[in-house]
């Protein structure tokens, strides 16, 4: 497993800082977010240092998945406000990611929390032929095994 010493995250899976620990495991640590969007707001975090989802490794990748899955439950059942569930991860800068390293909210939603997407003016049903082009430039790039990252 690799470690990044100026990685927050990092540092916060070793126990170097202040950390309030929801779960852990042999590939991730669920930690409360320090500013959270609603009362319950997890990080599901790998415990490998990896800046970006493509350098994931699966293994680690599902796992997080399947620990955002427990953390949803988890909410519903705590009788903390919760009428939803939100999963969010930015992978780069452009895409809102604060921390260099690979991270899954798990926030609890209540109707009129005002927590919300703000969508671009674009956003609007394409037509089936611009769809199908961006489909075939995907494809094109598509890793060759049947998943991207690393093999666990």
């Amino acid at each position: 497993m690799t470690s990044d010493p100026e990685c927050l995250f990092c540092r916060l899976i070793g126990r170097d800082g202040d950390v309030s620990v929801v779960h852990e495991d042999e590939r991730t640590t669920t930690i409360m977010d320090i500013q959270p969007v609603q009362t319950g707001h997890v990080l599901v975090l790998p415990r490998a240092h990896v800046p970006r989802l493509a350098d994931l490794d699966r293994e680690d990748g599902a796992q997080m998945f399947r620990i955002a899955h427990a953390a949803a439950a988890s909410l519903r059942a705590s009788g903390l406000p919760c009428e939803g569930v939100n999963l969010f991860l930015a992978d780069g800068e452009a895409a809102g990611q604060e921390v260099d390293h690979v991270h899954l909210h798990v926030f609890p939603r209540s109707t009129g929390d005002g927590f919300g997407l703000r969508l671009p003016p674009t956003y609007a049903i394409r037509a089936r032929s611009e769809l199908d082009a961006t489909a075939e430039v995907l494809r094109r790039s598509w890793p060759s095994s049947s998943g991207a990252g690393k093999r666990g």
